[in-house]
């Protein structure tokens, strides 16, 4: 019979799976709103961004600061597939240990800051937060499965022309309890600020 961590492995790789393709297709359909030109004399006579490219997102995330969020992960972390890598790129990180398992993945995107504002405000959270970026919002999530309490808390920055995502999330599989909204949120509020001191003009 299979233990029980690799029961409870099996049950979330299609969540982390999930997680990371949502995250690559939700782009394209971005983009179209956003209006931004993609080529063009008016394009070319624009100002040069301010932050010119992302940075890679595994090493931005530091050791000490996956293993306090998702203890037991293993912290060069699996880099998310993107088929730009000149704008975006993301890691993410996820471990069980005992029967507690978390979830952290930051991404990042540059584009034009007209853009990166249209993205911002189509992706707004329902809590708008100061002191991180030029604007920045948190939205948290409560699931249950099958009595199975799950929690998700999505970090959004916008600084210049760059946007920065974390989202974590976790839950407690021996007593069914997701992990407090207060607990979690600080936690991604922590990897978003580390995030944003990796990216460079």
């Amino acid at each position: 019979m299979p233990s029980l961590h690799l029961m409870l492995a099996a049950r979330l790789l299609p969540v982390a799976v999930l997680a990371t393709a949502g995250w690559a297709m939700a782009r394209p359909a971005e983009e179209a709103r956003s209006g931004a030109p993609a080529s063009g004399p008016e394009r070319t006579a624009a100002a040069a961004p301010e932050i010119a490219k992302p940075p890679s997102a595994c090493p931005a995330i530091p050791a000490a600061t996956v293993k306090d969020l998702v203890p037991g992960a293993k912290t060069a972390g699996k880099e998310l597939g993107t088929s730009d890598p000149q704008r975006r790129t993301g890691c993410a990180w996820n471990a069980l240990k005992g029967f507690d398992y978390r979830w952290l993945d930051v991404t990042f995107e540059v584009t034009d800051d007209k853009a990166a504002r249209t993205i911002y405000g189509n992706r707004e959270l329902a809590s708008v937060t100061s002191g991180l970026g030029d604007e920045a919002s948190v939205g948290s999530k409560l699931t249950e499965d099958e009595g199975q309490e799950t929690r998700e808390v999505t970090v959004i920055v916008r600084k210049a022309n760059a946007l920065v995502t974390v989202t974590y999330n976790g839950a407690d599989f021996d007593n069914k309890k997701a992990p407090g909204a207060g607990e979690m949120e600080k936690g991604a509020i922590s990897a978003a600020k580390t995030a944003l001191a990796a990216l460079k003009s």
